[in-house]
């Protein structure tokens, strides 16, 4: 059964469901893979990366996880966490088992959907999904091709389809291409990421218009930008919808200031949870299934550095080749979604 609140206001009873996004940053074995670009993240390689760091690393990742929308200084906060969280910048389904399977998170019985992707850094994305609330009915790995780039390579999209709470969900899973090279330069290919995204959601609602999806990720492109708007058709203001436009909750915290990475220096909402129609507030019957409540961007206190230049910045794992210790350089992002009981 999943968690349920009381609003004082409305004296409601509500279900709860904690859906999010969380960018690792570079959680790589200590093994070399001959099929992979890992040679930075082997003992001998570049960052020196050994079994200590990579313990240190798994605990860290586990630990920021756990602690997702589990605070009880907050209303809205559930003991059971995520039910579902999508995940990138991973080498491979082995360091997910070892993420899982760590003290802070193996009594969730986190499972794993992952798929090898052909990215020139060997990372992919993959979705890890508590099985106590969602049960898996199908999933699917799409390749990203780029017009007039036939030799472009990066990570695959991840679409998983299941049943949360007696409600069909579908969670779309990406990790955009960078903006290596300059943001008009590198724009194709996320542009080529956003149509591909943008055709899975469509071939799901084809079948079902009233489809919940929920297209998570690193978008290497903040809620204004021309892929998001434009080639997702992901509005910021339900009033600026138009048939077929997706919407992007993650807009107005983008407008406001907040951030969920420091690129270059500037801060901005990179990690979005983006949902289709179906799971925008109903006026005219609040609740009555799955909606979205509010979305939230996960920038605890010891996720941050709290000295120097980079005061207020995520934590991260590496800086300039330089071992740090921390967490990763993106803060975690989720969705609150409430179900009238």
């Amino acid at each position: 059964m999943l968690f349920v609140i009381t609003s004082a206001t409305a004296q409601q009873q509500f279900k709860m469901a904690l859906v999010g996004f969380y960018n690792l940053e570079n959680l790589y074995d200590t093994i070399n893979d001959p099929d992979k670009n890992d040679e930075e993240f082997l003992p001998q390689g570049k960052n020196a990366w050994n079994t200590e760091k990579y313990i240190t690393k798994l605990h860290n990742m586990a630990y920021a996880i756990s602690t997702i929308g589990t605070d009880k200084s907050e209303k809205f906060c559930s003991p059971d966490g995520l039910m579902v969280l999508g995940v990138s910048e991973i080498e491979n389904r082995h360091v997910l088992e070892d993420l899982v399977a760590q003290p802070e998170l193996a009594s969730r019985n986190y499972q794993i959907v992952h798929y090898d992707s052909p990215d020139r850094r060997g990372v992919d994305v993959a979705l890890l999904y508590n099985p106590k609330f969602f049960k898996v009915t199908n999933h699917k790995s799409y390749r990203l091709n780029v017009p007039n780039q036939p030799n472009f390579i990066s990570r695959d999209q991840l679409v998983v389809t299941g049943i949360l709470d007696d409600e069909e969900f579908s969670f779309i899973v990406m990790h955009w291409p960078s903006r290596y090279g300059g943001e008009k330069r590198s724009l194709p290919g996320r542009m080529a990421a956003a149509h591909l995204c943008r055709h899975i959601a469509d071939s799901i609602m084809e079948k079902n218009p009233n489809a919940k999806i929920v297209m998570m990720g690193d978008y290497n492109d903040y809620p204004t930008n021309k892929s998001i708007i434009d080639g997702l058709r992901a509005k910021g203001r339900v009033e600026d919808m138009k048939e077929g436009d997706f919407f992007n909750p993650m807009w107005k915290m983008h407008q406001n200031g907040e951030g969920t990475n420091y690129y270059r220096d500037v801060k901005g909402v990179l990690d979005q949870c983006i949902i289709t129609p179906a799971l925008l507030k109903d006026e005219n019957d609040p609740f009555a299934t799955y909606q979205l409540f509010k979305p939230m961007v996960h920038s605890k206190e010891f996720l941050k550095q709290h000295d120097g230049r980079y005061n207020g910045y995520p934590w991260r794992s590496f800086a300039g080749g330089v071992w740090q210790g921390g967490y990763s350089d993106h803060f975690p992002v989720y969705l609150i979604l409430l179900k009238r009981l």
